[in-house]
């Protein structure tokens, strides 16, 4: 394998070993990538450290997290990047254009109440698995001619701690259950039985759905310093982005691609 070419910022060459443990907390797919990783890390914090003492930016240091505090350097580039990049607050408009581009988002979740009885298998063993599925066409046959008997049957046959509450879940919303349950859950009427098994990874479900509230979309009012917030936060990181793109361009950088292939590929 030939010997890597040298990495250089403005003609100094980065030290490989101090590449070589940067890399560790740059995790990638391969050593020579998180190498590469870590070469553009100290390459942007030598810019920023740079342009730092060029504007003469002084900063103490402060806490980063609880019990740790900031390095000197960490600090120094905080304060430059909070010179150079400004927070700049989305107006009226912005807000209420992303909000209604964005509604399913500020949609307060669907809410169910069921319950089940479930007959446990593994969908690999077949004949178990089946098993399930007759065992649970038969208390559905049952409850089809006394739907009352929906909480003995439970108590007695269902494989799931819910049998203890007579298979009731309580109150579950969306994503809280695997999608063959759910699915169902949004076709039954209220008071429902399913008129087939339910079949997930778990075995075969008698469903019955007890109740259900479809969310209401949230008013902007209610959602708006959030997506102020969000919009804020999007733009200083394209600022951010660009400001290090700046210093990068104007420096002289052999030996490593400062944009990742991934990122030139998106581009």
């Amino acid at each position: 394998m030939a010997p890597r070419s040298p990495i250089k910022l403005n003609g100094v060459v980065l030290p490989p070993h101090m590449i070589a443990a940067e890399a560790q907390h740059h995790p990638a797919k391969s050593p020579a990538a998180a190498f590469e990783a870590a070469a553009r890390a100290i390459i942007i914090r030598t810019l920023l450290l740079e342009e730092a003492n060029r504007r003469a930016i002084a900063a103490e240091p402060q806490l980063a997290a609880p019990g740790k505090r900031e390095l000197d350097d960490e600090a120094k580039i905080r304060a430059l990047i909070e010179a150079a990049i400004p927070v700049a607050e989305p107006g009226e408009d912005a807000c209420r254009a992303f909000y209604e581009a964005n509604g399913p988002r500020f949609r307060s979740p669907d809410l169910f109440e069921a319950s089940h009885i479930l007959f446990a298998a593994h969908p690999h063993d077949t004949a178990a698995y089946d098993g399930a599925v007759a065992r649970a066409s038969e208390a559905i046959a049952e409850l089809l001619a006394e739907p009352g008997r929906f909480e003995a049957i439970a108590r007695e046959r269902s494989e799931c701690d819910s049998r203890a509450n007579g298979g009731r879940l309580g109150q579950i919303t969306h994503g809280q259950t695997v999608p063959e349950f759910e699915s169902v859950l949004y076709v039954l009427n209220e008071g429902d039985i399913a008129a087939e098994p339910v079949k997930s990874r778990f075995g075969a479900h008698v469903l019955r759905l007890d109740a259900r509230a479809f969310g209401d979309t949230l008013p902007f009012e209610y959602v708006r310093d959030r997506i102020a917030a969000f919009l804020a936060e999007q733009t200083w990181r394209r600022d951010v982005a660009r400001f290090v793109e700046s210093l990068v361009s104007c420096a002289e950088i052999e030996g490593v691609e400062m944009a990742p292939a991934r990122d030139k590929e998106a581009a």
